[in-house]
């Protein structure tokens, strides 16, 4: 019998510094209950997907520095996105920033049909730069404002599979899939938050949206895993960013996509035996690998 998780990539449009939490919430439950409209078992919300993406600007009040960060989960407005998801019988993945004690993180996790958190990630390959640079037009601090993810790439058995989540910016680093791979992933939930244009690199947006999807594409063929991409786009607080929320086979194939930069889903089913073949044949990890010839991968350079 065919294992088959009925996934919604769930992209949001912007959100702005002055939109609540509240009001963003609501938007999060349109979107489930659209997706339980349509069969969904589980959908999968972007990174940092409660607030505006504050590392584009410098934050020098710690006061609203702290109000991008969640303390708790759930807590306040959040609750009664959990409940939906009880009561329309949904799971869902969510990224947001996470304040844990005096520790910030990029977070994602994973929460099953009964409203239960499932599985937590903290993001691993941070981008951008941790000092101001006033010549762009836009800032990418994440360096300044997060610290690298201490929990490692976790795979959790849910949704009659195992799922892994990651975030953003570990989708441009194979080593995240394979990490994943390793544990037997089946299914990756991918949340990003990405600018059309990157400030100081030579790349056109078209040229960006085209490695957006290669990564993915990649990660989820060279390791026989679906990938489930979701980005929050749109004009943000000045900073345009990119759509192409996907879902890939693990064939490498994208197999559902949005259409727009605003709030939308994209659906398919995703049979989780059909990452068999390949793990089972050319990319069978225990028989191909080598491991003794990969020194370098986990060298300090």
């Amino acid at each position: 019998m065919a294992r088959i998780v009925r996934v919604a990539a769930a992209q949001l449009g912007p959100i702005a510094k002055t939109e609540t939490r509240e009001r963003v919430v609501k938007r999060l439950i349109a979107l489930l209950e659209q997706a339980s409209e349509r069969g969904c078992d589980l959908a999968v919300f972007p990174e940092m997907a409660l607030t505006t993406f504050f590392p584009h600007w410098e934050v020098t009040d710690p006061v609203e520095l702290d109000s991008y960060y969640e303390k708790a989960m759930p807590e306040g407005p959040v609750v009664t996105l959990f409940e939906a998801a009880k009561r329309l019988g949904i799971g869902f993945s969510l990224g947001y920033a996470e304040l844990d004690g005096q520790q910030r993180f990029n977070s994602s996790i994973l929460v099953n049909k009964e409203g239960q958190i499932v599985g937590k990630y903290r993001k691993v390959h941070l981008p951008g730069y941790s000092e101001i640079r006033p010549e762009h037009p836009f800032q990418n601090l994440e360096k300044m404002y997060i610290e690298v993810g201490d929990l490692g790439f976790p795979v959790f058995e849910a949704f009659g599979g195992k799922l892994g989540m990651a975030i953003c910016n570990d989708r441009r680093w194979p080593e995240t899939y394979r990490m994943l791979a390793l544990q037997g992933v089946e299914l990756i939930t991918l949340g990003y938050n990405t600018p059309l244009l990157n400030p100081g690199q030579p790349q056109s947006s078209a040229q960006r949206l085209f490695h957006n999807h290669l990564c993915m594409q990649a990660g989820a063929y060279q390791n026989s895993t679906w990938v489930v991409g979701v980005a929050k786009a749109g004009l943000e607080e000045g900073c345009d960013m990119m759509a192409g929320t996907c879902i890939i086979a693990p064939t490498g194939e994208v197999v559902a996509e949005t259409s727009g930069t605003g709030d939308e889903l994209a659906v398919a089913d995703c049979d989780l035996d059909a990452c068999l073949p390949g793990k089972q044949g050319e990319f069978d990890l225990q028989l191909n690998r080598r491991p003794e010839k990969y020194g370098l991968l986990t060298q300090v350079l």
